[in-house]
């Protein structure tokens, strides 16, 4: 019997609180260090939390301090300028 319904990671978008495919988001991690980045793998320790790869999602996102409170630390404009590189399909360094 061959099995083809995978089950697909959800995820809920802190922004849209929409829940969507783990690979329709981006994360965004806060390490033990208090570091905040962009985990493009999705699998790097700390706590995450997923934005919705749309503009529209980061400008929400940015202007009403979503991530900051849901990380509970204050983010550099360019966690939000990494956000918006991936969405226009630039890959960051």
């Amino acid at each position: 019997m061959v099995r083809t319904n995978k089950k697909v990671p959800l995820r809920k978008c802190v922004v849209t609180q929409e829940m969507k495919e783990k690979k329709e988001l981006i994360r965004v991690v806060k390490n033990k260090e208090g570091e905040v980045f962009v985990d493009e793998t999705g699998k790097k320790n700390g706590r995450g939390a997923y934005v919705s790869k749309s503009i529209d999602a980061v400008e929400s996102a940015k202007k009403n301090k979503i991530l900051e409170r849901h990380l509970s630390v204050s983010i550099d404009e360019s966690v939000y300028e990494q956000l918006k590189m991936i969405i226009e399909g630039n890959k960051i360094e």
